[in-house]
């Protein structure tokens, strides 16, 4: 299995914060008083105490954020330079504890991991297992967590899931997963965290991207532990793909197909009667409708506590809402 190391930010391209002069710098600095792009202050450095749930239960926040590729079709409040300020201000307000990332290249990956210090980043590109093209990152908190580099890394949705960027299911782009194993140093459990970005286009290749996904999340080397799944699975609720995950029997790549393991879906565990549930917004703001591509699954015996679609008003951070999800293992 590939092995991958979080972002190194020694080798990342010069961040968004150097280019933008010092009227962004200071404006940074006032929104986000404490934050650093310097390795020697990071969280990592910090004391990891932090109280103990009585009873051992492993309570969790988790975010998924499609974040919107930076790209020079984006201009004015669409440019990367100017979203980055309500993208941090986003993080922050909902305070994850573990946030998957989709469409994130590596100079975006770079500017946040220096905007959250006290989050760990991991992940590579999507083109060439380095840094080439998009992300589906994972951010950790670094003085809760504990990362088993031994069971992490990411694998590439094709019938040749090692080998970074193929794809070999009809989608034109190379499509992949990034998982990684923590562990929670107040309670010394561990779970495992699966962020994903499928296609966009190809039906056939996000069902199979589906089944490669509950086979992975199957063959986890501790079992027993319970299991995040993080997504931009461009399909809502009702799509098969989607719904296998759920623990439904559908018609799944021209069979009739159960996956017993099954995940519960935190959004529809909470707001099943709700229609208006709009995460892909494409830059309009509105909830309306049911074009809710982005989602949070997570193993049964889960208590969901409360889940979100994250809504905010112009300048927006990106063309979708992120989800979040608080959730209880007992």
């Amino acid at each position: 299995m590939l092995r991958n190391r979080p972002l190194q930010m020694g080798n990342a391209r010069e961040s968004v914060v150097r280019k933008m002069g010092r009227r962004w710098i200071y404006g940074m600095m006032a929104i986000f008083a404490g934050l650093s792009s310097c390795e020697k202050t990071r969280a990592t450095d910090a004391p990891k105490a932090i109280p103990v749930p009585v009873g051992g239960a492993l309570e969790l926040v988790a975010v998924s954020f499609n974040i919107r590729n930076e790209n020079e079709g984006d201009t004015d409040q669409r440019a990367w330079h100017e979203r980055i300020v309500e993208t941090v201000k986003m993080v922050r307000r909902m305070s994850p504890d573990v946030l998957g990332v989709q469409e994130m290249k590596h100079g975006q990956a770079a500017d946040l991991r220096a905007s959250l210090p006290d989050y760990e980043f991991f992940g590579i590109g999507r083109e060439d297992g380095k840094k080439e093209g998009e992300y589906a990152g994972i951010f950790y908190r670094a003085d809760r967590f504990q990362i088993d580099f031994s069971d992490s890394g990411t694998f590439w949705l094709s019938a040749t899931p090692e080998i970074p960027g193929s794809k070999t299911w009809g989608n034109d782009l190379p499509r992949a997963a990034t998982w990684l194993r923590l562990t929670d140093r107040s309670t010394g459990r561990g779970f495992y965290v699966f962020n994903t970005h499928w296609d966009h286009r190809h039906q056939g290749s996000r069902e199979k991207a589906a089944m490669l996904m509950a086979e992975r999340i199957d063959q986890r080397k501790q079992p027993g532990e319970p299991v995040v799944l993080l997504g931009d699975f461009n399909a809502v609720e009702k799509n098969p793909a989607v719904a296998y995950l759920g623990g439904k029997s559908v018609e799944l790549a021209g069979a009739n197909r159960l996956w017993k393991t099954g995940l519960i879906d935190t959004y529809q565990k909470i707001h099943a009667s709700e229609k208006n549930r709009r995460t892909l917004h494409l830059w309009r703001g509105s909830r309306e409708g049911g074009l809710k591509v982005d989602h949070i699954l997570v193993s049964k015996g889960a208590k969901v506590v409360a889940a979100t679609i994250v809504a905010d008003r112009e300048p927006f951070a990106s063309d979708h809402f992120p989800v979040s999800a608080r959730v209880i293992f007992p």
